[in-house]
């Protein structure tokens, strides 16, 4: 309940309800009437603390509408459902809430599932959108200048728009790199290909740190399109891992990519754009529902799969 309803302006204020004259009810006492406001409120009463509740005339007060025999089997009808699990019809003593999910796994299930529809969502987007291009980057520190490198591909041609040794951090050719990628990506989308999780020599935003140094939070105000940590742009990691539904441990919500020796799904390499082509081939398959899915996802495992649900049919329409 609010701490503070503040008054209406221009109207009577009556402090107790023992000053309230004949006559005037709150919508809520009308309401217990069968009764609704047939007009505008004509005071208003203080009640729990600094909260004013308008005041209105019983006799210019409507009848409420009532519910015919099939809304209220309708209205019943809803009500039940609130308790029942919309993917595996389990009934619970209380209600489910939103998403009406039990917990004995579809709520889990769901929430790794609404992932993936997201992340196919995303790469739909990135797909169909003729300014979305992939910026991958290779500035391993330790590495021959020669295998440093950066490439810009478009997402839904594959065509490499820009690529080129990235030079050494502080240097002319480091420079004309940052100038040409500015010019380019400039009103584009931009995709990165690592998370939060790396491979650091891969983050765009390495191109304008110092090597050794941590990376700052947030974009660059000279360099927009180096944001770290996909704070700011979608990667390709994210989306695929999302897409592929492997959580690190048991029952988290946070899609990882696999460790310990896992391959991601396309190429790393010391061909960036090539790399890039290979990154573009996976969100097309993504979005087009091709790219294999961990065959133990959440919602693949008890046999329940995925209930009817808008996103849901929205995903099977455009399939």
């Amino acid at each position: 309940m609010p701490s503070w309803i503040p008054p209406l302006p221009g109207l009577t204020r009556y402090t107790w309800w023992g000053a309230v004259p004949e006559g005037l009810l709150t919508k809520t006492q009308l309401a217990r009437q069968g009764l609704k406001p047939g007009s505008d409120p004509v005071g208003q009463a203080l009640y729990h603390g600094n909260c004013y509740a308008p005041l209105y005339e019983v006799d210019a007060a409507v009848p409420k509408r009532g519910c015919s025999p099939a809304q209220r089997a309708v209205l019943d009808r809803a009500r039940e459902l609130q308790y029942v699990c919309r993917r595996c019809g389990v009934r619970e003593d209380e209600p489910l809430g939103k998403g009406r999910y039990c917990d004995r796994g579809c709520r889990y299930a769901m929430t790794m599932w609404e992932q993936h529809d997201q992340a196919q969502a995303l790469a739909r987007e990135l797909v169909a959108d003729p300014a979305a291009v992939l910026l991958v980057v290779d500035v391993e520190r330790d590495a021959l200048p020669s295998a440093q490198s950066v490439a810009v591909v478009g997402v839904r041609d594959h065509q490499v728009l820009y690529t080129a040794q990235a030079g050494e951090y502080g240097t002319p050719e480091r420079g004309e790199v940052l100038d040409q990628l500015d010019a380019l990506l400039a009103d584009r989308r931009v995709v990165e290909e690592p998370d939060h999780m790396g491979p650091s020599s891969r983050y765009p935003h390495r191109l304008i740190s110092q090597p050794g140094q941590p990376l700052q939070s947030g974009p660059d105000p000279q360099h927009p399109w180096a944001a770290p940590h996909s704070n700011v742009y979608p990667s390709v990691a994210c989306i695929w891992s999302a897409w592929f539904a492997w959580p690190d441990c048991p029952y988290s919500t946070v899609p990882s990519v696999p460790r310990e020796g896992a391959v991601v799904p396309w190429s790393r390499s010391l061909d960036v754009a090539e790399d890039g082509r290979s990154m573009a081939t996976l969100l097309h398959r993504i979005a087009d529902g091709t790219a294999p899915v961990w065959e133990r996802a959440a919602w693949r495992l008890d046999g329940h799969g995925i209930p009817a649900t808008p996103s849901s049919r929205r995903t099977a329409e455009v399939a």
